[in-house]
């Protein structure tokens, strides 16, 4: 038993919640007095092993200030061979176990493996089923100090990649901390196909319930969605042997009917907390705690770093983790800079210099034996304030923007990030199963190209869906920028194409008959290739059941 689960059914909540959410007490001036004093000890760690004093080009850093002035930035370029041969002998540690991330380790002339590996020390590990153990706290408490959401035995629907993506191991940790029931079995889901797991988990949840959801919220908008659109048909007979189900079924009918509405999967459950993680569960949060009774608590989660920050129990801004990682920020300017002249080393800053309104590139460098030395994230966050005044944290608060490269830089003024895209789409309330965007040149002047498929029979035109989305983009809050270029060229810089019902279930059932991995069955939301793009219009063919399209999403965003 954990010492989490030990604490909890011996009663100490008090020490339980210090131990999981304690961080969020800490001051600034804490927070990084405890960074710098593990920077220190992983620095030891890097002098003796080979991978270290490569990545640190023969340095020998004694400070903080020596080791962020004389180790470079790298890339997972960097770490090739090593970690895509698995060489355990050149880490810090001998790693607990390995994970990959859905990133193509090819993009850096390596071409042993399709993904980017990263080990996971046994020490990190420890560290991280603390952190994932208060983000299940957050998530299912009231206010500070709240335990009582919090199950000795939580069920929970196996709706995630299978190891060893990072998702799939952050589940085993999970095992190991809470112990929880998985609906199906673990053993059993990772011999399922992921679509198959994922229907016959709900099945089961009918019948035991479900108490947490670790997970894509894209699943959660799916399932729900369909559930309202037709109730589940289950044959009566198997529903006789099936006394619990058959309640909770008759229970969620009458208060649907009651409130003269759908069934909606909250008629059916009461879930106590949702986690979650990536783009879609900021812009997706109203229509989850529409359909299941509760908002997702947002994390920023990676392979290369485990969990950086995440929401609270008022579901606002993120707040960074101290312990994990050595958190380095990239200045928008300064990466600015970068992708300009690829050869300029950008500057960083630390948690206690960010400005709030700022957007920056994260650089982790991993805690207790990790692998990666300041590692450029390539992703963006914007710190929105230097403290939670509600809640009275007193650590800067995040959002998580999007990918450096997942940007569509439409006039060299206006970049549209995928979160930024995506919000103005869902703003429309035009339904929607899925889109992707480019930038293109069209009659000699940029557009932004979108590739949108409608959905519940939905219709409407391509240029009135194109002025649907301006008008969401050009809003006062989303700073985008897009108003003024579209006044400026006195014409609407978007296009988009409609595609025929079920072209993204066929571009993934395409992607699924050539044999590709569950991580690439999806086409990229932000700058699609050619090859995407025409396999996504290719006349559809087939059109498989709602879990591949649920299947597809997972794969993506892993």
């Amino acid at each position: 038993m954990s010492k989490m689960m030990e604490l909890l059914f011996q009663g100490r909540h008090e020490e339980l919640w210090q131990m999981c959410c304690g961080f969020l007490d800490l001051s600034l001036e804490q927070f990084m007095t405890i960074q710098k004093r593990l920077l220190l000890e992983q620095i030891e760690l890097l002098k003796r092993c080979e991978l270290g004093r490569k990545l640190m080009r023969g340095a020998i850093p004694e400070t903080v200030e020596e080791f962020r002035e004389q180790v470079p930035l790298t890339t997972y370029a960097d770490y090739c061979p090593e970690l895509p041969e698995y060489r355990e002998d050149v880490l810090p540690t001998k790693p607990l176990l390995w994970q990959h991330t859905a990133g193509r380790s090819r993009e850096y002339g390596f071409k042993l493996t399709p993904y980017k590996w990263v080990p996971v020390s046994p020490r990190f590990c420890q560290e991280l089923g603390v952190v994932m153990y208060g983000i299940g706290i957050f998530a299912s408490c009231r206010k500070k100090g709240d335990l009582s959401g919090l199950k000795k035995r939580p069920r929970i629907v196996y709706t995630v990649a299978p190891r060893p993506y990072t998702s799939g191991v952050m589940t085993y940790l999970m095992k190991d901390v809470v112990n929880p029931e998985f609906l199906p079995p673990l053993e059993e889901a990772e011999k399922m196909s992921f679509e198959d797991r994922i229907a016959v988990g709900f099945i089961q949840a009918l019948s035991r319930g479900i108490d947490f959801f670790f997970g894509l919220p894209i699943i959660l908008v799916a399932i729900g969605e369909r559930l309202s659109r037709q109730p589940a048909t289950i044959d009566i007979r198997y529903l006789r042997s099936q006394p619990r189900m058959l309640l909770r079924l008759v229970k969620g009918r009458v208060r649907s009917r009651l409130a003269r509405r759908p069934m909606l999967p909250r008629d059916l459950w009461k879930v106590s907390g949702i986690m979650c993680g990536g783009t879609d569960g900021v812009v997706l949060k109203e229509r989850i705690k529409k359909l299941w009774g509760r908002y997702p608590l947002d994390t920023y989660s990676c392979t290369e770093a485990g969990i950086i920050a995440t929401q609270t129990w008022d579901y606002d801004g993120m707040t960074f983790i101290p312990n994990l990682n050595f958190l380095e920020f990239i200045p928008e300017p300064e990466y600015a800079k970068w992708q300009s002249d690829n050869s300029y080393q950008p500057r960083t800053v630390l948690l206690d210099e960010v400005k709030p309104g700022e957007n920056y590139e994260v650089v982790v460098t991993n805690f207790h034996g990790g692998a990666m030395v300041r590692y450029r994230m390539k992703d963006v966050i914007k710190i929105t304030s230097l403290r939670n005044e509600k809640l009275g944290i007193d650590i800067p608060q995040m959002t998580f923007e999007g990918r450096l490269d997942d940007v569509v830089d439409v006039s060299g003024l206006v970049r549209l990030t995928e979160k930024a895209i995506w919000q103005a789409i869902e703003n429309t309330n035009i339904p929607y199963a899925d889109w992707t965007a480019r930038k293109e040149i069209i009659d000699g002047r940029p557009v932004l190209h979108l590739y949108l498929e409608l959905k519940d029979g939905y219709v409407a035109s391509e240029k009135g869906v194109a002025t649907a989305v301006l008008e969401q983009l050009i809003r006062p809050d989303e700073g985008t920028f897009y108003g003024s270029v579209a006044r400026a060229v006195d014409s609407n810089p978007i296009l988009v194409t409609l595609l025929p019902e079920g072209s993204f279930l066929n571009y993934t059932a395409r992607r699924r008959a050539e044999g590709a991995d569950l991580a690439h069955l999806k086409v990229r939301h932000i700058n699609p290739s050619e090859e995407e793009l025409a396999l996504l219009c290719a006349p559809v063919e087939t059109v498989p059941e709602v879990e591949a399209a649920a299947e597809a999403e997972a794969a993506a965003r892993q």
